[in-house]
């Protein structure tokens, strides 16, 4: 059984037992989060396609990580001869999730 989800702006498909790495999300370590934008539910040969979403499915999962930092991405700005020149550095906060169960209605 498998679902594809969507949250912070981005699809995942997941399984239960899936550790998963998400834009945050607010909540403390252990604690259980529902996810509700679920797109597509499949169990076997039966396949649950929403539009836009599935109604009654969602997927719990529990919070491993509240808050770890991505890799720094630097954004240069440059313009040749005219001295002008701008650093700035941004690291991406993320949610560590394990998907749990995925319940359909």
């Amino acid at each position: 059984m498998y679902a594809v989800i969507r949250t912070g702006g981005k699809q995942y498909r997941v399984q239960p037992g899936d550790t998963l790495r998400v834009e945050l999300l607010d909540g403390q370590q252990g604690q259980e989060v529902s996810l509700t934008d679920v797109l597509l539910v499949a169990d076997g040969d039966k396949v649950a396609v929403g539009r836009p979403t599935v109604p009654g499915a969602r997927v719990t999962a529990e919070i491993v990580e509240p808050m770890v930092k991505a890799e720094k991405v630097i954004a240069f700005k440059f313009r040749r001869r005219k001295g002008y020149h701008r650093k700035r550095g941004v690291r991406a906060r993320h949610t560590i999730l394990r998907i749990k169960e995925i319940l359909t209605a």
